[in-house]
């Protein structure tokens, strides 16, 4: 389960220079300013709405630690400072994510997913949350096979065996699209058994969620703390960037379970 704590921790962990940057807004505004474009003073005076003194003197401290310096007229970021710009936006993400998202990754099994795809969560940031309710149950199992029934080209990570998308899976080996797939170790006997898929692996049972990515979406689906599988919430997502951390989700986890 994921706890508030656990990313107090995490921004504690953060450097004391960059929780500086953060806190002042005229400092925040100052340098978001900046790292869309170069500005003179005038402009950012404009843009930011502070006042010149109060520009002019963020500024002046910002250049004296080195985090922006001047040419000719304008003031631009250092590569340095750049970099610190893109972690805080990044973390801002996250958070935005996670209270986005609450509903599913509260009360969710997520420990096993690689920590390298926890600080890239921000990419998920466009996802949308697919519920279901009573009178649709089936609903989350439907979409997944209409996603399936479209792929051009699928990799998954599957915790739990079910035959209408084992169906859809060897339709789509029959058709020539390729099709890799890493699934739970307590079940691997009956996909080599029942499958057509080849390229197959496994994993440890106690690693648990659902993992589908075609050629133009990504399928998330977690356990619920009972260690049974949520069958009324999915992430999901079209946004490329989102396709990429599912990839990046997958190769990750294939990795940690060579």
């Amino acid at each position: 389960m994921i706890e508030n704590k656990c990313y107090l921790e995490d921004y504690e962990s953060i450097s004391d220079e960059v929780k500086h940057l953060t806190n002042s807004l005229s400092r925040l505004k100052v340098l978001a300013t900046l790292y869309e474009h170069p500005k003179s003073m005038k402009d950012l005076t404009a843009d930011t709405g502070l006042s010149y003194s109060s520009v002019s003197s963020t500024m002046h401290k910002l250049e004296l630690n080195g985090y922006i310096y001047r040419e000719s007229s304008k003031y631009f970021l250092s590569n340095c400072m750049r970099l610190k710009i893109e972690t805080i936006l990044e973390l801002n993400e996250i958070i935005y994510t996670l209270n986005k998202f609450f509903n599913i990754l509260d009360k969710h099994l997520v420990d096993m997913i690689p920590n390298e795809s926890v600080f890239e969560l921000y990419l998920i940031g466009k996802a949308n949350l697919i519920e279901s309710r009573d009178i649709e149950a089936y609903r989350i199992y439907n979409y997944i096979e209409n996603v399936l029934n479209q792929a051009n080209e699928v990799k998954c990570i599957l915790p739990f065996y079910y035959e209408n998308f084992n169906r859809q899976l060897d339709r789509l080996i029959e058709n020539k699209i390729d099709v890799e797939a890493i699934v739970s170790d307590n079940i691997f006997n009956i996909f080599e058994k029942e499958s057509k898929i080849e390229n197959l692996s496994s994993f440890s049972q106690n690693k648990n969620f659902l993992l589908i990515i075609t050629d133009e979406v990504m399928v998330l689906g977690l356990f619920k703390e009972d260690g049974y599988f949520d069958q009324n919430r999915l992430l999901t997502s079209k946004n490329a960037d989102a396709i990429k951390w599912a990839v990046n989700l997958f190769e990750n986890f294939k990795n940690g379970n060579k």
